[in-house]
């Protein structure tokens, strides 16, 4: 730590707490991981043998009793938590990045927009997988004008898992937020107004497919774009053959890309940015490839090479932003965006319908 790093409090050391964004922050030149909050005594253990310097707090009134102290406060809980904590840190004067989805509603995302707007303060979401390999990838693809005019766009975000793992995400309670369309389909449905711009229309399926499982595990949403793209987006728990995780048409070529983005599973190992020159990077095998006519799988195409992924620019975009050298990388009206969508999605897949935006 120097004396001009900012100073970070983080609400919640579960997955997105420890496996994501403490191991982010502190290899963010200019961030300082100052204070973790959480209830659990194993928790607490965890963040002080991984971060050293680091303060364990029970709970967020301590946290916010110390907002002075503090430069920046990252919300990572569950779900539910996210709107009140972050007017919570807005109102005690301090910047905001929430774990997605910031909110269970668009018009609550606007509202804290608007809050953070009100008191000059940085409000940004933790979008990470706009900085995930296969989509930095496409996007240059698309710049470059690779494929021509996009038709259609196909993305899926698919596990196998037969069995629920309990917990919050998987509660029907519809007070958590829970279940696929909020947990994966926030990335994807971020991704495709991303890439592509505001939705039109939107229809969507939503089934719960498992033995005991209380909310959606296997979703698909369709979003037709104002430009004229047509987004299908697949999130599931029960996919027993996993498809690519893009498939995108156009009117000169495809791009066909299997697999997932290696930095989260590398984070979950223990490593971290920043210790490996190879962080982000996947084999040759694993690249995607580009052409027409032909399918990918009998060799069709050519080989594009994957560029490395980089979860690490977020917060170094947010640490640009938050002493004036850059802007806010997720907003929260683009984040209100996916909102508007996913709420769309829910209402489609409960009367069978398209819905109009």
């Amino acid at each position: 730590m120097t004396a001009a790093d900012l100073r970070v409090g983080l609400v919640g050391y579960g997955l997105a707490g420890s496996v994501f964004h403490a191991p982010l922050i502190a290899a963010t030149e200019g961030l300082t991981l100052d204070t973790v909050v959480t209830s659990n005594p194993e928790r607490q253990e965890q963040a002080r043998a991984e971060f050293p310097d680091v303060r364990t707090v029970a709970g967020a009134d301590e946290l916010f009793a110390r907002a002075a102290d503090l430069d920046l406060i990252v919300i990572a809980s569950p779900n539910k938590t996210h709107v009140p904590l972050a007017t919570t840190a807005l109102k005690a004067g301090l910047p905001v990045v929430v774990d997605k989805p910031i909110a269970g509603t668009a018009a609550e995302a606007r509202q804290l927009a608007a809050l953070a707007e009100e008191r000059g303060l940085l409000l940004s979401v933790f979008q990470n997988r706009r900085w995930d390999n296969d989509f930095l990838t496409l996007r240059r693809l698309l710049d470059e004008g690779e494929l021509g005019d996009v038709w259609r766009f196909e993305s899926r975000f698919e596990r196998w898992r037969p069995q629920p793992k309990g917990g919050w995400r998987e509660s029907g309670d519809p007070a958590e937020v829970g279940g696929l369309l909020y947990d994966l389909g926030s990335h994807v449905v971020d991704q495709a107004l991303t890439l592509f711009g505001p939705a039109a229309s939107v229809y969507a399926e939503a089934d719960i497919r498992r033995p005991g499982a209380e909310v959606d595990d296997d979703t698909f949403i369709a979003i037709t774009h104002a430009s004229g793209v047509r987004s299908h987006l697949y999130v599931s728990a029960t996919t027993a053959q996993l498809g690519p995780r893009f498939r995108v048409l156009g009117s000169k070529a495809g791009y066909v890309k299997y697999g997932l983005d290696p930095q989260e599973a590398a984070l979950r190992e223990g490593e971290r940015p920043g210790t490996a020159a190879d962080w982000g990077r996947e084999p040759e095998s694993l690249w995607g490839r580009l052409g027409s006519g032909e399918s990918p799988v009998t060799g069709g195409g050519s080989p594009v090479p994957t560029l490395s992924g980089d979860y690490p620019a977020y917060y170094a975009a947010v640490a640009r932003a938050l002493t004036g050298d850059g802007t806010n990388p997720v907003t929260a009206l683009e984040a209100a965006a996916a909102l508007d969508v996913l709420e769309a999605a829910r209402r489609s897949a409960h009367d069978g319908v398209a819905v109009e935006l």
